[in-house]
């Protein structure tokens, strides 16, 4: 198709605002996929997205959309009911600059739409930014109820950073408590859009969704490129399949992609023969080639995973592309785990699941550890706590493995005694502190949008997590909100450490479910942090350590090892559980044992045998917590996340 009518976009919005239901709108408008076959969130084919209602992965369809043509004068006078219905139709302007052979109005033109429909949680922004590189505009999704949120400009800063036309959409007019004229002055007042900019749709009723396909076609831009030049290709996804080997989702920049040509792909070196090429439907659709500006798949029949990464270039074996595209920036992992192996003999199989699983999600990081009480297994890095519980509970499912994860951790920068610098994902990792010079903990900018009511809660809430208040703006201006009815914008830094607790919780519970938030990072400031180690049965567990300010390290030890006392199972000994720093015991809990009723059978006799037999069970439980194994449930692990919140 000719490049003048390609259109690639992307839906962003906040979570929960509309955008799965806005992109099945389109599919069942523009006859993409049969009405019998018609299911809500079309594009969010794993259970997992099913189940929690959020989009975890982006998802790429290609539509093909003919607008209606404008209607003649005579036409828009036949009859009242006739005319009517005419000036509701989306109308296109009939400049000849947008549509290819200077057809007016576009009548008789088929546009070719892809959509990449992105996730609306924070955790997932590095899935939206690799969508958006990938597009010339984006549709900026807002619920009529709800307005502006966090991540509703944050969605918005990174568009612009890309240079994206942006479209400016009020979703949800239909229900009770939509305010969309509000809503819409919001937009204006806050982002800076112009108002007739605005458009209104109800995604679940499908009002204005053909006028929203029609301001795609008229303020999204065309894709740039030379279909001349050599072929150059951006990778923005993946995925592993067992018969087609790595199956590369590309947007294809210049040149063009043929069947039964040889590619290169510019990072790697590698050149594969492609298997098949073909467009998303939102399935796989075979065809014959990618045309510049077009979005599509190629199935490498690579079976390497990590010779084919997400932001490589694939180019034409025989006429290479002198130099690769930017590509992205690789993501910043936020939040650190350990992943083991319940059964080490599994620890293979993990590394497979891994290796397949990181090329469907490039935020994932991911380098091998050992650890004295778990064995084998992955120190693995996420971008928040709901990316490490998706990737976990993935893992489990479609791999079929039973993983035992540690509690989560930051990345901390440690000051030698010498002046170098060293990073550590993990406590257990810590150098001896006769070598530490300073500790450098990571700090977020953390940015809430709640009613002014909650300010106060609020405020309680992230001082308490040795939070910095940095600024408060008021998002709406209108004169005639009361008093608690107004939503603020507050800005704070805090460690984020504080917030891999109940945060989100805590504040969701403290505002009524009203405020969002939105976090990025900030800086690394010193900080007074001390390692506490657990000891069970005299052995340390590194996997239990922690690093913790030093205000809170007695308080936050003692309740560890008060919880660990619950959690591990009674053995027929004792078993001690201690919290220490350095050499100091700073607290201590005992697991009483599961004791056998020896005298039983001593039903007289001397008090002599009695003692014998007490003295030989005495001396049998303590050469049994010498040599005896305690296992150390999940729970424990876990418990390391409420600890003194």
């Amino acid at each position: 198709m000719d490049r003048s009518r390609i259109r690639n976009f992307s839906i962003i919005a906040h979570i929960d605002h509309g955008k799965s239901t806005l992109a099945d709108r389109l599919l069942e408008l523009t006859g993409t996929i049969p009405a019998r076959q018609m299911a809500e969130q079309v594009l969010d084919t794993m259970d997992l997205e099913r189940e929690r209602g959020i989009t975890i992965k982006a998802a790429a369809v290609r539509m093909e959309w003919a607008p209606r043509p404008r209607p003649s004068p005579e036409e828009e006078g036949r009859g009242k009911e006739e005319g009517e219905a005419a000036r509701e139709t989306p109308l296109l302007p009939s400049s000849s600059s947008l549509l290819p052979g200077g057809e007016a109005g576009g009548g008789g033109a088929t546009y070719e739409l892809n959509l990449i429909d992105t996730p609306g949680h924070v955790d997932f922004t590095y899935e939206v930014s690799r969508a958006l590189a990938a597009c010339e505009g984006a549709l900026l999704v807002v619920d009529a109820s709800q307005g502006i949120e966090a991540q509703t400009l944050a969605n918005v800063y990174m568009a612009l950073d890309l240079d994206l036309t942006i479209i400016p959409v009020v979703n949800k007019i239909d229900l009770p408590s939509a305010e969309p004229e509000r809503v819409a002055q919001e937009m204006v007042d806050v982002i800076g859009f112009k108002r007739d900019e605005v458009l209104f749709v109800s995604a679940k009723e499908g009002t204005g969704v053909e006028a929203l396909l029609a301001a795609i076609v008229q303020r999204v831009p065309p894709p740039s490129g030379d279909p001349e030049a050599p072929l150059r290709a951006l990778i923005f996804d993946s995925k592993y399949d067992s018969y087609k080997g790595v199956i590369a989702y590309v947007r294809v920049v210049d040149g063009e992609v043929r069947a039964g040509r040889r590619l290169r792909l510019m990072q790697t070196a590698r050149t594969v023969e492609p298997l098949e090429t073909g467009v998303f439907r939102p399935s796989f659709a075979p065809t014959d080639g990618l045309a510049a500006g077009e979005v599509g798949y190629i199935a490498t029949g690579l079976k390497t995973v990590r010779d084919c990464r997400v932001g490589d270039t694939v180019t034409d074996e025989a006429r290479p592309a002198p130099a690769p595209l930017p590509g992205y920036k690789p993501a910043k992992s936020m939040v650190f785990a350990g992943l083991y192996p319940a059964n080490s003999e599994d620890y293979e199989l993990l590394r497979d699941a891994l290796e397949k699983l990181h090329l469907n999600d490039a935020s994932l990081n991911y380098e091998p550890e050992s650890s004295v009480a778990l064995g084998p297994g992955f120190r693995a890095g996420f971008l928040g706590l709901l990316h490490m519980d998706i990737v976990q509970e993935r893992l489990e499912r479609e791999y079929g493995l039973d993983l035992l994860a540690t509690a989560p951790s930051v990345e901390y920068h440690i000051t030698l005694t010498d002046g170098s610098e060293v990073a550590i994902a993990s406590p257990a990792d810590m150098p001896e502190p006769t070598r530490i010079a300073g500790i450098g903990e990571p700090w977020m900018n953390v940015s809430i949008v709640a009613p002014d009511r909650h300010i106060g809660n609020i405020m309680e809430l992230v001082t308490g997590r040795r939070g910095e208040y940095t600024k408060m703006d008021y998002l709406e201006h209108d004169p005639h909100l009361k008093a608690g009815e107004r939503r603020v914008l507050l800005e704070y830094k805090m460690p984020l450490s504080e917030m891999l607790v109940d945060f989100y919780d805590q504040l969701k519970g403290r505002t009524q479910g009203y405020a969002s938030m939105d976090y990025s990072f900030s800086h690394y400031s010193p900080e007074d942090l001390v390692k506490v180690d657990i000891l069970v049965n005299g052995v340390p567990v590194d996997a239990l350590s922690m690093l913790v300010h030093g205000e809170r390290a007695q308080q936050q030890g003692r309740a560890l090892v008060e919880r660990l006392r619950s959690l591990i199972p009674r053995q027929l000994f004792e078993i001690p559980i201690q919290a220490a720093i350095g050499g100091r015991i700073i607290a201590r809990e005992s697991v009483r044992a599961l004791r056998k009723n020896v005298l039983a059978k001593c039903y007289g006799g001397d008090v002599t045998r009695k003692r014998k037999l007490l003295e030989k069970q005495k001396a049998g439980k303590k050469r049994m917590k010498r040599v005896g194994n305690v296992e150390i449930p999940q729970e424990a692990f876990m418990s390391l996340l409420r600890i003194g919140k």
